[in-house]
């Protein structure tokens, strides 16, 4: 992977980096749907494949720290429902994401997060409130999940769609997507090291001037996360999901 020597990383670079650092942690603390804008930043600032594996470490911190701080309010049932899918997805990115079509790819999955949106909107407005079971639903956002947190590090979406659905409250909802996303982080890796080779010891080294923005990010999300209501909380998640879909037309 081309990246330049660490020395030559202009001031802008490492600003949008920082910035995109301090998203990862507010994200990881329970503000979900904002991950779009940490590839968007990560993407300027290092180019876009070359930042999907860059990224992946900071996840993992702020992964550990969620698992820790939220590990009570875990929902395992789920997990089990759409992780398997989710790996499935992730082998179906690794194989088609080196030469894959970035346009093409990009305004699909905007379309098809935006139709998600709009559907768990109109479910979450009708009076019916039985939540889906059949396993084609955990299945396709399962898949769907996995093979764009590999190309790209945006499952949030599908992810979100899922935890939604199953009318989570505030705190399970970020507590079962804290185990979900560690794992299906770490079982990314081999796939950047060997395969990809988007995460190397540069990169590593790129990484840890940017600790210290996840971790500010961690403790602001927190703080947040426990001002924000559980029915707006919910409201958010899909409208910035939705921002998020139309970023990537965008970006």
């Amino acid at each position: 992977m081309l990246l330049a020597p660490l020395s030559e990383i202009s001031i802008t670079s490492w600003s949008l980096a920082f910035i995109g650092a301090l998203i990862v942690g507010i994200s990881k603390s329970g503000i979900k749907g904002i991950a779009i804008i940490i590839v968007t930043l990560m993407a300027l600032a290092f180019g876009a494949k070359e930042s999907t594996g860059l990224i992946v470490p900071l996840l993992i911190l702020g992964d550990i720290f969620a698992v820790v701080y939220y590990n009570r309010h875990t929902q395992w049932r789920y997990i089990f429902r759409f992780l398997p899918w989710m790996m499935a997805g992730v082998g179906i990115g690794a194989f088609i994401g080196k030469d894959l079509d970035e346009g093409t790819f990009k305004t699909g999955m905007a379309f098809i997060i935006l139709g998600s949106v709009v559907m768990m909107y109109w479910w979450d407005r009708k009076k019916s409130k039985t939540v889906p079971s059949h396993w084609v639903f955990a299945g396709f956002m399962g898949l769907m999940a996995g093979i764009t947190t590999m190309i790209g590090n945006l499952a949030g979406a599908f992810s979100n769609i899922f935890f939604l659905a199953m009318r989570l409250p505030k705190n399970e909802f970020i507590g079962t997507a804290a185990w979900l996303f560690l794992i299906i982080n770490i079982f990314k890796l081999p796939f950047h090291i060997w395969w990809w080779e988007t995460i190397t010891p540069e990169t590593l080294f790129i990484n840890l001037p940017l600790i210290p923005g996840v971790i500010i990010g961690l403790f602001l999300g927190v703080r947040l996360v426990k001002i924000i209501k559980d029915n707006f909380y919910r409201k958010m998640i899909l409208v910035l999901t939705a921002i998020g879909a139309l970023l990537i037309l965008l970006r």
